[in-house]
């Protein structure tokens, strides 16, 4: 770590990426602004000066964990065909929760300071889940009678469901307790991946 005279260089990067570092080896309930500045050999006092508590560094780090995903969405293999373009979500989505689990359980595994409190926190969680379910409204849609102006929320919170539960499912290690064969766990992604895109499929209006 680059140190000046009058401390660490850049301290309020410093106190960000060290208290990443707390998180990833000791979890986020050993994170405190006062281990931060232990860590950086720099006086207790001197985090406050950017972080006026332990909740805000929470906050700042999280809010680039989620900028980090939103960023990775962004940067995924477009389609033009709606259906192809929400897989290429849900592949991107699983490919990140593979690549960085300790970013992964931060943005939902992890007791999160209060959103109300901390706006921008919350700013690209919101841009992600903006990314899916404007996806999900370029799918053709039934035009039935009574049919809800929330459908394409829910219908973008039921494929967040599936996706996070493969995710959450893998990264648990709980199907290697089951007797299953090594030919079900490969193909487990792809069989639900096509399930629910057969279940988007019902909501294609009759063309008869």
């Amino acid at each position: 770590m680059a140190k000046t005279r009058s401390g660490v260089d850049n301290l309020r990067e410093a106190c960000l990426r060290e208290a990443f570092a707390v998180i990833e080896q000791s979890g986020v309930e050993a994170l405190s602004l006062r281990e931060v500045a232990r860590r950086l050999g720099v006086s207790h006092q001197a985090p406050y000066r950017h972080f006026p508590s332990r909740d805000h560094l929470l906050a700042e780090v999280v809010r680039r964990t989620y900028e980090g995903f939103a960023s990775h969405l962004d940067g995924r293999q477009h389609h033009d065909d709606p259906y192809d373009d929400l897989g290429s979500i849900g592949e991107a989505y699983l490919a990140y929760a593979d690549a960085h689990p300790l970013q992964y359980r931060l943005m939902f595994a992890t007791p999160l300071p209060d959103p109300e409190a901390h706006p921008d926190m919350m700013r690209s969680a919101r841009h992600a889940f903006a990314i899916l379910e404007d996806a999900v409204k370029r799918l053709p849609r039934a035009k039935t009678p009574g049919s809800a102006a929330d459908a394409p929320a829910l219908d973008a919170l039921y494929v967040w469901a599936t996706v996070h539960g493969i995710a959450s499912i893998r990264r648990s290690g709980a199907m290697a307790t089951l007797d299953l064969d090594k030919a079900v766990h490969g193909a487990m992604q792809g069989h639900a991946m096509a399930r629910l895109h057969t279940a988007l499929m019902t909501q294609q209006p009759d063309k008869t």
